[in-house]
């Protein structure tokens, strides 16, 4: 699998970061967060081709933070069970504030 460059995904994705100073060996899991949560299909597709399912999977796993409907479609995709997610545990572990 070659890896594109990462100007190849959408720019809105590392608005807020140096672009030439992500690599995909050191800042996949970033990557992979970015592409999840704020990805366009077009990015999603890039990435799969590039890393492929396992590695986005496991990468995933690893997150503190990944957003509900991010969390469910690559569990649903690589059909792990959502409870193995670092980010699920985290959050049930974590009560939300009360809403009046």
């Amino acid at each position: 699998m070659t890896k594109p460059d990462l100007a190849s995904f959408s720019s809105h994705l590392f608005w807020d970061v140096d672009i030439n100073s992500l690599t995909w060996e050191d800042n996949l899991n970033f990557i992979v967060q970015r592409v999840l949560d704020y990805g366009l299909i077009s990015d999603w597709q890039l990435l799969l081709k590039s890393a492929g399912l396992e590695k986005i999977s496991s990468a995933a796993m690893q997150l503190r933070d990944l957003d509900d409907r991010s969390l469910w479609f690559i569990s649903a995709l690589s059909q792990i069970p959502a409870n193995e997610f670092r980010c699920y545990t985290l959050k049930q572990s974590t009560p939300p504030h009360w809403n009046f």
